[in-house]
Order: structure tokens, then sequence, then C-alpha cells
């Protein structure tokens, strides 16, 4: 994965930011984060946008999002017990379809960033996103600088 695009590395350029707090047990044998609690950081800041944007009390009962791909870039070492910040935006909006990409910083300095697509199903099968779900999904826009 190439590194990513100076703006996907500016906290500014991303709507929603949520601070986080590594823990212990988030440390691999060298005392750094691992790779998993990577993951489940960036899933937190994620589900936090997407109940931002899709509040699940008005979501139609049949309905339903999955994640379809999911990309890490690693870009520098995590530590505990320094909080994290993730920032989330989406990046693309497509038919049935969006990606959310993120950044996670610590002390100031991007340590990674993600891409994930989620899927829309509706009835049990892909349809076009409803017209009020994209323009939730449009006002969580990155704005790269």
């Amino acid at each position: 994965m190439p590194k990513p695009e100076s703006w996907r590395l500016d906290a500014a350029s991303y709507p929603a930011h949520i601070e986080l707090q590594t823990r212990f047990q988030d440390m691999d044998i060298n005392g750094h984060l691992n790779n998993v609690a990577f993951a489940a950081l960036f899933e937190s800041g994620r589900v936090l946008l997407n109940r931002e944007v899709r509040p699940l009390t008005e979501r139609p009962a049949n309905e339903r999002t999955m994640v379809a791909m999911v990309e890490i870039n690693y870009l520098g070492e995590g530590n505990f017990p320094d909080p994290v910040t993730i920032t989330s935006g989406i990046g693309r909006i497509g038919t049935s379809s969006w990606t959310i990409v993120q950044a996670m910083f610590q002390n100031g300095r991007a340590i990674a960033s993600c891409d994930t697509v989620v899927v829309c199903r509706t009835d049990g099968q892909a349809k076009p996103l409803r017209a009020e779900m994209v323009a939730e999904l449009e006002t969580k826009l990155t704005k790269p600088a």
C-alpha cells in the first residue's frame, strides 16, 4: 500500500474526531500497540461516525450495513499509555456503498491510516442508497487540503 496522500495525514481534513485511551493489553512483545489494537481503535471511530450519520433508531428494519473491506496502513509505532485521536470522514459515496477514510494520531503525529468500504443491503440484496442516506453521508465528507 503506498503512503497516503498528505491531506490524509492532516487531522483538519476529517469532520469527526474522537480521543481513545490505549490499554496495556494493546501492546505487543516490543511494547508497541499491536495490529489488532489498531484495527479495534479504527473500528470504534468508524462505528461512532456511522451512528452519527445513521442513528440506529432511524434505520429502516430491512436495511443492513456490513464491512466489505478494511485496509490499514501502518505509518509509525503507537505506544501505551498515550491516548490516540481517531479522525474519520466519508471519502467516497457509491451506488450501494461508501468508503470511510480515517487516520490515527498519537502525540501530534499520524501513526496509521485506514480505508473501509461499507455496503448497504436492503431486503438482503444490494440496492441503491436511499437519497436521505446519501444526504447524511455527504455531511461527513472529508475536506482535502
